[in-house]
């Protein structure tokens, strides 16, 4: 009798070797290679049972075609970055750490869908039905009719759903807890977690229900688990957030049905998730105009225009190795920020620490930010403040020059309904009516350090100037 083959995964990335190592090659985790039977999982059990396939009609890409159908929560920020509300028969992976609020707001979309006559199943493999009552009752959604079980066995779980009416949303929370006998590993493998992923998913594409999964993350934020899984699914949404802050930042990274990036913010109060319908002002509320080193940056974060100050502290440095510290933007863009300062502007940051901070712990990934970031740097250097009724953006090139970003308008429209009355921007390659306030055009980062610098220099004549002589006295 043949002896049984089996493979090594990476519990980490889903990586399959020959052999046992100590460190995975694809993703450099140690300690992550656990041995799987290669007889287990969907895969192999098609290929014990395969039989001949059946031919299939092809069709052309002319044709009609409709929009699919929705179903709105009530809850606008979750249907923004939904794309307008769940697609019916849609697969949504959400990713959190623990105690960010994807179970509140699980529970209160749950509430709001069930209150609209739909029937909606909660499925929870972590936690007791008795404390999701409790969580419930604290939000005072207890009298909602939302169906509860605690149950990790996918096909129990199918199973159950499969009796009666069909329903609108199921929660599955979370992935790494279910387990199915088609793969034999322990729930939370990389095997476990693929194939009750697929079967979860074949559900919700026969039947047309939307299935929400719930899975953890890593430490760096990432979504534990393989990435094959965020392949296989229909839309991943992030929840983002800062413990010192009150505020959750809802990031859709990819959406079959809708636009990426998209965000949605919320408020973390007694009564649960409220929703913040003005991120912008939000974001900017209790600001020093009055402080070196700050810079408004009007961003947009998918469909949604947004702003938001960047905050930075240039100061003189007693170690060997100045300090770079970043909070809510990309370490490399700054570093490549302070490069084309140095080489194209003459600045000296060589020898001083360098603090950079995105107020209200939103995360900034756009290259737009570089302008306001070099405006924050500069300003803190020299001290001169930066005008408080303007805003920056524009991309950095590594020759010095200011790169055109997309969407202008929506960027210069958000800055004037919020009373901003100029912005600083490069040359717009946009066609359109007459912007709303004053654009001040930059081409290159040396003329934006010399503004800059010139109004730092006039404001300390005009400190020496109003100085009382002492001794003329």
């Amino acid at each position: 009798m043949a002896k049984a083959r089996s493979n090594f995964t990476c519990q980490s990335c889903g990586a399959v070797s020959q052999r046992w190592v100590g460190r995975c090659e694809s993703c450099g985790a140690w300690n992550s290679i656990t041995e799987e039977s290669a007889v287990s999982g969907i895969g192999a059990q098609a290929a014990r049972t395969a039989k001949k396939g059946r031919a299939f009609a092809l069709e052309g890409l002319t044709g009609s075609s409709a929009s699919p159908p929705r179903i709105m929560t009530g809850i606008g920020e979750l249907d923004r970055v939904t794309g307008g509300g769940f697609v019916a028969g849609s697969v949504i992976l959400l990713g959190g750490e623990p105690g960010i609020g994807k179970s509140t707001l699980l529970i209160q979309a749950c509430a709001m869908l069930a209150n609209q006559g739909r029937r909606v199943v909660y499925i929870s493999g972590e936690e007791a039905v008795a404390q999701v009552r409790l969580r419930a009752e604290r939000l005072g959604l207890a009298s909602a009719p939302v169906q509860l079980a605690a149950e990790t066995s996918v096909e129990n779980i199918i199973a159950t759903l499969s009796e009666g009416e069909c329903p609108a949303l199921v929660i599955i929370d979370s992935i790494q807890t279910m387990w199915t006998d088609a793969a034999d590993s322990t729930p939370g493998t990389v095997t476990q977690v693929r194939c009750s992923a697929q079967a979860l998913i074949r559900y919700a594409k026969t039947s047309g229900a939307a299935v929400i999964l719930v899975g953890h993350v890593t430490k760096d934020g990432q979504i534990a688990g393989p990435r094959v899984v965020e392949h296989m699914v229909d839309a991943v949404v992030s929840f983002e957030g800062d413990g010192g802050h009150h505020f959750r930042i809802l990031r859709s990274v990819k959406n079959r049905f809708g636009a990426t990036d998209e965000i949605g913010v919320f408020e973390m109060t007694g009564r649960g998730l409220g929703e913040v319908t003005n991120p912008s002002a939000m974001f900017l509320s209790g600001r020093d105009v009055s402080a070196a080193g700050a810079a408004v940056f009007a961003g947009i974060e998918g469909t949604r225009p947004v702003l938001v100050e960047m905050q930075a502290l240039v100061a003189p440095t007693s170690l060997g190795t100045p300090r770079r510290a970043v909070v809510g933007w990309d370490p490399a863009r700054l570093s490549m920020v302070i490069a084309v300062l140095e080489a194209h502007a003459g600045l000296r940051l060589g020898q001083h620490d360098i603090y950079l901070s995105v107020a209200g712990g939103l995360r900034i990934g756009e290259p737009a930010a570089d302008l306001a970031a070099a405006a924050a740097l500069v300003s803190s250097l020299t001290g001169a403040v930066l005008p408080s009724d303007s805003v920056y953006f524009g991309e950095l090139a590594l020759s010095g020059s200011i790169r055109p970003v997309t969407h202008n308008a929506l960027r210069l429209k958000e800055a004037a309904k919020l009373g901003f009355n100029s912005a600083v921007s490069p040359v717009s390659r946009e066609a359109g009516d007459q912007p709303p306030l004053t654009v001040n055009s930059c081409t290159h980062i040396a003329s934006l350090v010399a503004d800059i610098a010139a109004a730092g220099a006039q404001k300390t004549r005009k400190k020496e100037q109003a100085r009382p002589d002492y001794a003329t006295q």
